[in-house]
């Protein structure tokens, strides 16, 4: 994720246009289609919203006081008393664990009556009928000598409950109570106190179900992970590092993330590897290279502790358990036999420091890892502008950033098309039209823009031979905490709102196919973009045309055969100009189906600002 917000172009196409637009193509004459064309790109970002409390489906916030100074107001962040009682965040004098030195200090300032503390969640707490809800936290009492049996270590205390009612509200409070008068003025610690709903595919510290389902509605082929500038740090010390995020959850220590809040590392390296693996998805996963925010990179001398790191996060991954101590935590924690694994990017952004990357960082991490890992793709990091930098060993797979308006995606629809074929393979690992053509924020993504985001995917559909994945950022953002907008999928606890750019996204990975077919057409630019895909196995043949002008426009397709039947269907997304999916009417804009009739020639009408998908069969 680009903390400073630029653009390149590796073309940019005149916007002459054509008063007609016929396209022919042939069932022979293409290429095979990646099943990693479509994906996801996922950082924590947008404070504390898109992983903790967003996509990882943990219920309370700052549960284990991690990376919090005790006896602060900050320390308390979510947390209050009940009734006649103090509570205080100290460093424990016997913590649980030394990764989590703090906890919670609770005592009654009462001798009777019901005492406690509550937590708020993460902007709410949302509570569905028939949910399952699982519980747990540590507890401690300080005292040496207390009124009846317990034992003067660290507990863990588990529960269950099961929802009757559905609360239209999310303003609901987790509380735990004592009547006072059974432990007096006795003070307890607690820590680690954890509240999970019903989770994705039903895994423990596992995944928020709803975002998972919309996600996995999709079909994305891939997701790349950790990110993104918080893969990087502010510091090297903040750095995301894998050995901090697995294990138990009283081995995770947190850290204070890159967009300036903590990060509780509960969704680990493990958890993202499971998901994507229930998720049926491929992981492109980042390793730290040795360059942070705060803009200095990591000495040559200095790297090696780096490049070990990332080794052993590749072995956590693929090692194997009986031979590798890394590879063993994998198995301990659950899954003795590898995970998928192909690619590695090597980085995040690194053209901020493109001479350290240029002169030994990228030879020195990817020298190190392919001699480890030779059967592993690895891609170096995004260029600023049409060329790339000179890099030893040469790359294969590169990954390209860009964030800007309408016009330059539209302008930019033929990018890859005039761009050699000599062996490299990209990946559009973040784009997104952040602002309108006048330069203003948006909130949310728009039809214009989500329209002209799909003239540049077309792009990607017909330069599949060498785009390799492609994916829209950021994923995910709270109403209720937002540091970058627009996002694809905004949500609060107990909502969704599924922007124009996220149909966008699913609509070309659901018709997405396996083989893209050459075509020809009266013109090279247009307000209109096309692009035939096939799925083989089913012998249909996917359509697509983009109209970026708010004007009907019309596409006359010549088949090379004869459909088996008239009865062709077809799916649009449009809108007038302006239109967004928002908190207020998230269903403004959504895809609807439509039929149309289906011969050797088929004339359709586009309507203005659309994204059309016919679906014929051979």
């Amino acid at each position: 994720m680009l903390r400073r917000i630029f653009a390149f172009a590796l073309a940019a196409a005149a916007a002459v246009y054509a008063t007609t637009f016929d396209v022919t193509f042939t069932t022979t004459s293409g290429h095979a289609v990646p099943p990693t064309l479509y994906g996801l790109m996922f950082e924590d970002i947008n404070h504390v919203r898109s992983g903790d409390g967003g996509l990882y489906a943990e219920l309370i916030q700052n549960r284990a006081f991690q990376q919090v100074t005790p006896g602060t107001s900050a320390a308390l962040t979510a947390w209050a008393a009940l009734g006649a009682a103090s509570i205080t965040v100290v460093k424990s004098s016997s913590p649980v664990s030394t990764a989590l030195p703090n906890a919670l200090s609770f005592k009654p300032t009462a001798t009777s009556g019901t005492v406690g503390f509550t937590n708020d969640g993460y902007f709410g707490i949302p509570v569905t009928a028939g949910f399952k809800y699982t519980g747990s936290f540590f507890y401690l009492f300080t005292s040496t000598t207390v009124p009846f049996t317990t034992s003067s270590s660290w507990q863990q205390a588990t529960f269950t409950f099961t929802a009757s009612s559905t609360q239209t509200s999310v303003e609901n409070l987790f509380a735990l109570t004592v009547n006072a008068a059974t432990i007096g003025e006795l003070t307890m610690e607690f820590t680690l106190i954890s509240l999970f709903p019903p989770t994705f595919n039903n895994r423990e510290n596992g995944m928020r179900l709803d975002i998972s389902e919309v996600l996995l509605a999709m079909k994305p082929g891939f997701f790349r992970f950790p990110g993104g500038n918080n893969l990087e740090g502010e510091t090297a010390a903040q750095r995301w590092a894998w050995e901090n995020t697995v294990n138990s959850l009283v081995d995770r220590p947190g850290r204070l993330g890159t967009w300036g809040y903590i990060n509780t590392d509960g969704n680990g390296l493990y958890e993202y590897l499971q998901w994507i693996e229930d998720m049926d998805m491929e992981p492109i996963m980042a390793v730290y290279a040795g360059y942070s925010l705060d803009g200095v990179a990591v000495a040559e001398d200095d790297l090696q502790p780096y490049i070990t790191e990332a080794i052993n996060q590749i072995n956590f991954v693929i090692g194997d358990a009986s031979t590798n101590a890394q590879a063993a935590i994998r198995s301990a924690m659950g899954h003795p036999e590898p995970f998928a694994l192909t690619y590695i990017e090597i980085g995040n952004e690194d053209f901020f420091s493109p001479t350290t990357y240029a002169d030994y960082r990228w030879a020195d991490f990817v020298n190190a890892l392919s001699a480890e890992f030779p059967q592993l793709h690895y891609i170096s990091t995004s260029a600023t502008s049409g060329f790339v930098p000179t890099l030893t060993p040469a790359p294969t797979y590169w990954d390209l950033h860009i964030y800007s308006n309408p016009n330059f995606f539209i302008n930019g629809a033929f990018n890859f098309d005039i761009l050699p074929r000599n062996g490299l393979q990209f990946f559009q690992g973040e784009y997104a039209s952040m602002t309108n053509n006048a330069g203003v924020d948006l909130d949310f993504p728009f039809i214009d823009g989500s329209i002209a985001e799909a003239a540049y995917v077309e792009c990607f559909d017909r330069n599949s031979d060498i785009v390799f994945a492609a994916s829209w950022a950021p994923l995910l953002s709270s109403v209720s905490s937002i540091q970058w907008t627009p996002d694809l999928i905004t949500f609060s606890p107990n909502t969704l709102i599924l922007s124009t750019s996220y149909y966008v996204q699913k609509l070309f990975s659901l018709f997405k196919g396996d083989f893209y077919l050459t075509s020809t057409t009266n013109t090279a630019s247009s307000p209109v973009q096309w692009s035939v895909t096939r799925d083989t196995a089913t012998s249909q043949y996917f359509l697509k045309v983009v109209n970026t002008a708010t004007t009907e426009n019309t596409v006359v397709f010549t088949l090379p055969f004869t459909p088996v039947s008239t009865a062709g269907t077809g799916t649009i997304l449009t809108a007038p100009s302006g239109t967004m999916n928002t908190l207020t009417n998230p269903t403004a804009v959504v895809p609807t189906n439509f039929s149309f009739t289906a011969g050797k020639t088929i004339t359709y009408n586009a309507p203005g600002l659309s994204l059309s998908i016919l679906t014929v069969l051979s």
